[in-house]
């Protein structure tokens, strides 16, 4: 049996080593063709601007998922998407009540 005065210093700590590697935040960038998607998607520039933003939106939208995380945007590309369809849509529509106010012109 051991007697409690009979019992061995516990040993020292160990020395203290190189500090444990912290980890560091990188920030996620935001995709330049989202950006520009949303911005042609606003203007239009006679309806050049809206297939531009359909264009870009898409390559956008497939880079950010590509990217896993890395980048961020897909609500401007989304943005960019739907207002490139939209002013799509109004060319359409702009072209077919051209068409019909011609040929009804000609049937006078």
């Amino acid at each position: 049996m051991v007697e409690p005065w009979d019992a061995q210093p516990a040993p020292p700590p160990p020395p203290p080593g190189p500090p444990a590697a912290q980890p560091y935040y990188v920030p996620a960038k935001t995709n330049g063709f989202a950006i520009a998607s949303m911005v042609l998607g606003i203007i239009w520039i006679y309806w050049i601007g809206s297939i531009l933003a359909l264009v870009f939106g898409y390559i956008a939208k497939s880079q950010i998922e590509q990217s896993g995380g890395a980048q961020t945007g897909m609500g401007m590309a989304v943005a960019g998407i739907v207002l490139g369809w939209i002013g799509v849509g109004i060319l359409l529509l702009f072209v077919l009540l051209i068409a019909i106010g011609s040929t009804s012109l000609t049937l006078i």
